[in-house]
């Protein structure tokens, strides 16, 4: 794993001391372990969580494979992430903002959202939210209090931070939960959200899915530094490490800091460690950057397995009842795709929609 290897790599005579680890806290339990779940999760909660990781794995599966033949554009994936983006969304409260990057799409549906309006956005239809304005996976969701997905590294994080000190100012306690991944903390936006929610004390949480790479480049040369979590402490925050490949250790992580976000305790930065296990989108090659071995070392602790095991081993599911979940799944979302693909493409006139309050004259009359 990346990670492993990012850290015996750093001599620990080099590595930032400076950090007070006391100031942070490392919350892992053993790659691949079972035992570490926690039990008082309700069993409804974590049979949602699994058909949720179920759902968005095989959704990524046939999403990669529409775009090798033609039939969408673009897809980017969270294929090996699902614990640490769903096990994140399942902690938020209805009142609070997810603020994605551009993985979440699984914390979008968790949510709510409905599988057919994302499949909409992915196939550019008449349906489509967006109307056709954005490239595929850059969705939004004003009734799930999800923002739009924007392409840029790292800027989502200073709108997080300004959602979140703005609640605050109106009484409310809503809070504000943002994704990035480990290359947007080499982003100026990133060290400017902390600070400035350092300073204002604003209910947010940084959720940073550290999957091994930033595209290409891996973790190692992002940082010197021991992990993301410890960079917390140079803004007066909470930083926090978890295994970001048990949903259930995400969820608990996540929910604790919401509830001391909304306490009026500040904002916490989450580093969930986890692996992508797919290329960084449809228009990369990670053959040119990583062995075969590496990846298949990862798969070995990939988390549905492991969400799996635990709930076998608690008698929660059994094999029978897991069949029927992956099929119901599969059926719905080959009817979902059915329906987003037969649907025509939006028309014309639709061009200039939500763009404009009122026509500029030098468009008036082009469409």
């Amino acid at each position: 794993m990346p990670r492993a290897r990012h850290l015996a790599s750093v001599p620990a005579n080099e590595r930032v001391t400076s950090l007070d680890e006391r100031a942070w806290q490392r919350r892992r339990s053993p790659s691949g372990q079972t035992s570490e779940l926690p039990t008082q999760v309700p069993r409804e909660l974590k049979l949602r969580l699994y058909r949720a990781m179920l759902l968005s794995r095989r959704l990524d599966e046939r999403l990669m494979a529409l775009q090798r033949q033609g039939r969408i554009g673009f897809h980017v994936g969270h294929r090996g992430e699902e614990a640490a983006i769903l096990g994140a969304a399942a902690a938020l409260r209805p009142q609070d903002w997810l603020v994605p990057c551009y993985r979440e799409f699984g914390a979008l549906l968790y949510r709510g959202a409905p599988l057919s309006a994302y499949l909409d956005q992915m196939f550019g239809n008449d349906a489509d939210p967006a109307h056709g304005h954005q490239m595929p996976d850059h969705f939004h969701s004003k009734a799930h209090r999800c923002l739009s997905v924007s392409a840029p590294i790292g800027t989502q994080l200073p709108h997080a931070v300004g959602i979140a000190y703005a609640a605050r100012l109106k009484g409310k306690d809503d809070v504000a939960l943002v994704f990035f991944g480990d290359g947007a903390t080499s982003s100026n936006d990133f060290h400017a959200a902390l600070n400035f929610a350092g300073v204002w004390r604003a209910p947010v949480v940084f959720a940073c899915r550290n999957n091994g790479y930033a595209i290409s480049l891996p973790a190692s040369k992002q940082t010197a530094s021991d992990g993301f979590a410890c960079k917390a402490v140079a803004y007066g925050i909470r930083g926090e490490q978890v295994d970001g490949n048990d949903a259930l250790a995400v969820y608990r992580a996540t929910r604790d800091a919401l509830e001391a976000a909304a306490a009026g305790e500040g904002p916490t930065l989450l580093e969930l460690v986890t692996y992508r296990l797919d290329a960084h989108s449809s228009s990369d090659d990670p053959r040119f950057y990583r062995s075969d071995e590496e990846v298949a070392a990862a798969m070995a602790q990939e988390p549905i397995a492991r969400m799996q095991r635990a709930l076998f081993e608690t008698g929660e599911l059994d094999e029978r009842a897991d069949e029927a979940l992956r099929n119901a799944v599969e059926a719905e979302i080959t009817e979902a795709l059915r329906v987003a693909e037969e649907r025509p493409k939006p028309a014309l006139d639709t061009l200039r929609k939500d763009v404009y309050a009122h026509t500029p004259w030098h468009l008036r009359g082009t469409t």
